[in-house]
């Protein structure tokens, strides 16, 4: 017998959770980004010698401090939600979770904060190619934290290297290599990384930008855009690249995310690629409704997005719902049969061993684990939960995307500026520079949006549902602390914002 969820409780905790995600994803991306930027401003003061990068390095490492501060913060009220809105997840995967996360506190974050110290304090203190080395450190450090954090979060999006206990009731860790090199995770840290890159060069040009617009330190800008501009129009050619990669990867280990992302229903060979569309929010799994209401289809490219050509089949949301035996395709009932199948048998077993009937507890052993690879499965109530919010994934995939090619032409357009001598005077490009940051910030949330939205209803895909994962805690409590938390994110950012821009108006002679 499967217990009731509550899930007004769940729901909480979810909102809770990607509060807290949301806001913390606003100041990593730009960590990643600048700490290699203040290391390229600095090794370009170090090679020429000149004073002028050395007071453009101090700004822009002053303003990557400011971030770095608040980014931790909210990175440890994160951590600290395991154990307390999700303690079922923390239990049963702890043995796995908990294990790129520990090398990320103890190796990548240790030298981190070892060689910030000295980047931030050791300006005239150790010689010019120490701290230059400090800072590259710091670089190397902040996008390690990000690797095995990704690591962790990649493993969530496709399980391997484990097997689960049944004596324990828990996920346990079997092989750390396979976990480490999934092409999920190497995915996720390849475009995560690059996209914080893209943003990092966003924040550069855009301020530099204002102070064009103000007339104020106008070559300090100019260096500032002409090397930002270099490493965002190569991040943003690689996220593309990643992107594409990543849905590669995506339609083999969560076949369902994709049909979401793409607002495909029934699938077919080639299918068309939905390029604009207006989503059909009535549709349900079988029904006869149109997915869209109006839309732009390009044949045949998500075929090739997908098999890299234009015959394999792409499944869509019906044919992972209902079965499609054609394609070899197994429906969402069949395995919630198995799944309920196997919760059973490993109720049974617990009884029998606690009862010491050992003949019953291998019977039900055996039965559990005919069906284990199906047992997340069993906590389903209908096929029909399977299916992720299909119009947030869909408008969040798409808002990633337009933003993501509009970028690659900002960072075109800077630098023929730039070549040509003419960039203080083009005011509306310097203008749009400015407010194309405030795009980047959206399309990093965004690409959150798909990632984690996208493969509800599932905390471990296929494997642990988010109903099953969370801590036995009564709703209204989750909700106090959502607003909370709401409340103390929001000065956070509060404050980040006002001391940032305190700093930008002061400028680089205040750095």
């Amino acid at each position: 017998m499967i217990e009731q969820i509550d899930l007004g409780q769940v729901n909480w905790a979810r909102a809770q959770f990607a509060l807290t995600a949301g806001y913390h994803w606003i100041f990593v991306p730009l960590t990643l980004g600048l700490s290699f930027l203040c290391a390229f401003f600095e090794s370009i003061y170090v090679r020429t010698g000149n004073e002028e990068w050395k007071a453009l390095t101090r700004f822009w490492m002053t303003l990557f401090a400011i971030n770095f501060a608040i980014g931790i913060a909210t990175g440890i009220i994160l951590e600290f939600q395991f154990g307390t809105n999700w303690s079922n997840y923390s239990w049963m995967v702890g043995d796995i979770f908990g294990a790129p996360l520990a090398i990320e506190g103890i190796f990548a974050f240790f030298i981190e904060a070892t060689f910030f110290a000295v980047m931030f304090f050791g300006w005239n203190r150790v010689s010019k190619r120490m701290h230059l080395f400090s800072t590259w450190m710091v670089a190397v450090g902040a996008n390690l934290s990000a690797l095995w954090i990704l690591v962790a979060n990649g493993w969530m999006q496709n399980p391997v290297g484990m097997r689960f206990n049944p004596d324990m009731a828990r996920f346990e860790m079997q092989d750390l290599w396979a976990v480490i090199s999934s092409p999920v995770a190497i995915s996720h840290f390849a475009h995560a990384t690059s996209s914080g890159f893209l943003l990092a060069s966003l924040f550069v040009v855009a301020v530099s930008s204002w102070f064009l617009l103000k007339g104020r330190h106008l070559l300090f800008a100019k260096r500032s855009i002409a090397v930002a501009c270099v490493f965002g129009l190569l991040s943003s050619l690689f996220v593309a690249y990643t992107g594409d990669e990543h849905a590669f990867i995506t339609v083999r280990t969560q076949p369902m995310k994709l049909a979401a992302m793409e607002g495909l229903w029934d699938g077919k060979s080639p299918t068309g690629l939905i390029a604009m569309g207006i989503v059909n929010g009535a549709k349900k799994p079988g029904d006869q409704e149109p997915p869209f209401l109006a839309s732009v289809e390009i044949p045949g490219l998500l075929t090739l997005m997908a098999h890299r050509n234009f015959k394999g089949f792409v499944p869509g949301i019906n044919d992972l719902v209902s079965g499609n035996a054609g394609q070899g395709i197994e429906g969402v009932d069949a395995r919630i049969e198995r799944g309920r199948l196997a919760v059973s048998a490993l109720g049974d077993y617990k009884a029998a061993q606690k009862a010491g009937n050992e003949e019953l507890a291998q019977s039900a052993l055996a039965m559990f684990d005919q069906n284990r690879g199906d047992l997340g499965y069993g906590y389903l109530q209908s096929p029909a939960e399977a299916v992720p919010p299909v119009a947030l994934t869909f408008y969040a995939f798409r808002l990633m995307v337009i933003v993501g090619t509009f970028f690659i032409l900002l960072f075109v357009l800077f630098l023929w500026q730039s070549l040509r001598g003419n960039l203080e005077k083009n005011r509306f490009l310097l203008q749009l520079g400015v407010i194309s940051l405030f795009l980047g910030y959206a399309a990093q949330q965004a690409g959150w949006i798909v990632t984690e939205v996208g493969r509800q209803p599932w905390a471990i895909q296929g494997m642990l549902p988010v109903s099953v994962a969370r801590s036995n805690l009564d709703t209204a409590t989750v909700a106090a602390t959502f607003f909370i938390f709401l409340a103390l994110f929001t000065a956070l950012l509060i404050a980040e914002v006002k001391i940032m821009t305190k700093q930008i108006s002061i400028g680089p002679e205040g750095a």
